[in-house]
């Protein structure tokens, strides 16, 4: 029973944290225009991975997509392919995940094999996990860096406008779907540990006769009431008589045969 709510448990924690992962990719609030110098404005930048939003005080707001690859920064394609590939590993992990359920039978299925396919949707959870994880966690470091640059160069009057960009809800929203999905994984992982059958310990003996002259053939077992008559007179199915020798009923020869 424990096994079965720790995998069900698993699969609802996974699939929150791969529908998070999803939802934070799609979210275009993944760096907002920092506000503290100039927390009045009548124009608020953000951006997402797919497309940059301004939107006016008026209410009324206007997205732009990246219509280039090649311009974009190679830390910012990365993040886009961790993302991609961390949805598409979650998504076959809750597919594998669904029949490798415990309480769902489908056909003869061994639990054997429901505990290799728990096992590897645990693994796919993880790496879909991480790979979000990463992905934020990059893009975070990118925003930190150029936000410091920025600061540095408005004190020292090189630029006197600069925009700076400041995390936005999707990181967090992101680094929570990681940690679902990689809390999902470990206990699928548990779960697949209680789900492999024992090994028996004993294993079956056969053994041989050894005898030359009796061959014995394996037939059904017939329960005999102690007062059947001598087995060497019946011939059945189950014994063959060995040849017989013909010197057997012979006496010994005394020394008196030989004078």
């Amino acid at each position: 029973m424990s096994v079965t709510i720790c995998q069900s448990m698993g699969f609802v924690v996974s699939a929150l944290g791969i529908g998070g992962i999803i939802a934070s990719t799609c979210m275009d609030q993944w760096s907002t225009q920092d506000l503290y110098n100039n927390p009045v404005t009548a124009v608020f930048n953000y951006q997402g991975l797919w497309r940059t939003c301004v939107r006016e005080s008026s209410g009324f707001t206007e997205c732009r997509g990246y219509f280039t690859i090649l311009g974009l920064p190679a830390m910012f394609q990365a993040v886009r392919a961790l993302m991609i590939v961390g949805i598409v590993l979650g998504i076959l992990g809750l597919f594998v995940c669904i029949f490798a359920m415990k309480c769902i039978r489908i056909g003869t299925m061994e639990d054997s094999a429901k505990a290799n396919m728990t096992l590897t949707s645990g693994i796919m959870f993880i790496i879909a996990g991480l790979c979000a994880i990463t992905g934020v966690s990059v893009f975070a470091n990118m925003l930190v860096t150029n936000f410091w640059m920025s600061t540095t160069n408005m004190y020292q009057g090189m630029q006197n406008v600069q925009n700076r960009y400041t995390f936005g809800s999707a990181l967090f929203v992101g680094w929570v779907a990681g940690c679902l999905a990689l809390v999902g994984g470990v206990m699928m992982c548990l779960a697949c540990k209680g789900m492999i059958p024992e090994e028996s310990r004993y294993k079956a003996v056969s053994y041989n006769a050894s005898g030359r002259n009796i061959s014995y053939r394996t037939g059904p077992y017939k329960a005999g009431s102690g007062y059947e008559p001598d087995t060497k007179t019946r011939k059945g199915p189950g014994y063959e008589e060995a040849p017989r020798n013909e010197d057997a009923g012979r006496p010994y020869p005394s020394k008196y045969d030989y004078v």
